[in-house]
């Protein structure tokens, strides 16, 4: 970290009381937020505590009701983001605004051809070069970013906002999207901006990560500011305390839930498809298996030939010990088996349509009478599995689209208890929501498991799996190398396994 946090270094940014409302939604409550010349101020709270709302009002996305900003020492009220860009602060969103056919130099001048010295792409390529040696990133500026991968893609986007001379760069969940080696990359770059005393503002649900690249750490909760923490003296539980307002425990999962004679509700045999090399597995009633490995180790691709999303080349599939012939996912649905994807926006819900409607998709038939949907049925039913596993929502009536990710994950597991599914395959079931909402779905798998109900959970954060699993299946380049019992396994086992295919 960067020395640069002492008390008498110089204050580049002041929000005071900046209050937002939206439609009745009071949003942002007299918060205050600070920056000092040259540090990664980590911004955390969990989901709708206001993090990206607040950084919208300093970038003039929005404006705030009330309140003042101070930058360099003289108050300003940006009207949009241009007139902030112009004035040395910049956004890079968590969802990428880059155009895939255009190469790197033309997304990062876009908008700016205008200013004539700019119109040639040996101009625009000559200044993204110089950007590039500057930020030490292996990219070319000719290079198409479609072909970039994420990560490459996301430093495009920090390039583009330091073209623009930026002295405050605000980064919105970074690296929700990056690999571990995309991210080391990633905090490379920080480091060099930080030495440069370009100041950041970084939003992430990662409390690793923060704890390695924060000098200081803002905590927000319920639109209000709650605390500045100096993140050399600090600790993970007082963060996640000022985050939630309680204590939430973190400590792994010492021995198994699952009675030693429980049943196995699914077996499969020899495993085979393009990414998958013959994986054997048991699940027992009762059970969380984690599948544990590194990306690209086939951990998804199984889950996706179980549940009869993708061809199998071969292998079979055993249901309380009957063999059972999954060619889709309406076979995996009849034989009681429940699929949550990694991707639950594209694959996991219709965010146009409301928490009900979502809630019955897996069995409309169920709640029609020649093709005449009983809405008071549905309602009735969605009202129950609200409750009964704690959405936080208005009303039944509310869209998915609204909903917090935690929430969103709980709106899914409904859809699949209301199937009355025995198995669900949760891939990477908490992926992109906060602490808070974290601690709410392993309190619902664990009270699954207890109720009978048996879980393959797919997650790559090894405290997660550690926390979670009875038993935990390593895999490596498509092979499932190891099945570890949670009272011997550790992190270290882990990694020794998921990088060794034998």
């Amino acid at each position: 970290m960067s020395a640069n946090t002492n008390s008498d270094d110089c204050v580049v940014l002041k929000m005071i009381d900046i209050d937002k409302r939206f439609q009745g939604v009071h949003a942002l409550k007299k918060c205050c937020f600070e920056l000092k010349k040259g540090e990664v101020h980590a911004l955390v709270g969990e989901n709708g505590a206001g993090k990206s709302t607040l950084m919208k009002v300093l970038t003039g996305i929005y404006q705030a009701d009330e309140g003042k900003i101070l930058y360099n020492g003289e108050e300003v009220c940006f009207k949009n983001p241009k007139e902030a860009q112009e004035a040395g602060i910049s956004i890079v969103h968590q969802e990428l605004n880059l155009m895939n056919h255009l190469t790197a130099a033309q997304n990062i001048f876009i908008g700016r051809e205008s200013k004539g010295f700019l119109l040639k792409d040996s101009v625009i390529n000559q200044k993204t070069q110089q950007l590039f040696d500057q930020l030490k990133l292996s990219i070319q500026p000719t290079d198409k970013v479609g072909g970039l991968t994420v990560g490459k893609q996301q430093m495009v986007e920090i390039s583009k906002a330091i073209s623009f001379r930026s002295s405050v760069l605000v980064l919105d969940e970074p690296t929700a999207a990056l690999t571990d080696a995309e991210i080391t990359e990633l905090f490379k770059t920080m480091n060099d901006l930080r030495e440069k005393g370009v100041t950041m503002v970084y939003i992430s649900h990662r409390m690793d990560e923060i704890m390695e690249i924060a000098d200081r750490i803002t905590v927000m909760r319920d639109g209000e500011y709650i605390t500045t923490l100096d993140a050399k003296s600090t600790t993970l539980d007082e963060i996640i305390n000022a985050m939630v307002g309680r204590t939430i425990y973190l400590e792994p999962k010492m021995v198994s839930s699952v009675a030693p004679d429980a049943p196995v509700v699914l077996e499969v045999r020899n495993l085979e498809s393009k990414e998958v090399k013959e994986v054997s597995f048991k699940l027992h009633k009762g059970e969380i298996l984690g599948l544990a490995g590194l990306m690209g180790a086939g951990r998804t691709e199984t889950a996706r030939l179980i549940f009869g999303a993708d061809p199998r080349k071969g292998g079979e599939i055993l249901k309380n010990g009957v063999p059972v012939d999954i060619k889709t996912p309406q076979d995996a649905v009849k034989a009681g088996i429940g699929y949550l994807s990694e991707d639950r926006k594209r694959f996991g819900l219709s965010a146009g349509l409301s928490i009900a409607d979502n809630i019955v998709l897996t069995c409309l038939e169920d709640f029609s009478h020649f093709g005449i949907i009983n809405k008071e049925k549905v309602k009735k039913e969605a009202e129950k599995y609200v409750e009964k596993i704690n959405i936080k929502t208005p009303s039944i009536s509310q869209l998915v689209r609204k909903l917090s990710g935690g929430n969103q994950q709980k709106v899914i597991i409904a859809k699949w208890l209301i199937k009355n599914c025995d198995v669900l395959i949760f891939d990477e079931p908490t992926r992109g929501i906060d602490v808070g909402a974290k601690s709410e779905i392993y309190k619902l798998m664990n009270e699954l498991a207890a109720e009978g109900k048996s879980i393959i959970m797919i997650s790559s954060e090894l405290q997660e799996v550690l926390r979670m699993s009875d038993r935990i299946a390593c895999m490596c380049e498509g092979r499932l190398t190891k099945i570890l019992d949670i009272q011997t396994a550790s992190q270290e086992l882990i990694m020794k396994y998921a990088t060794s295919r034998t």
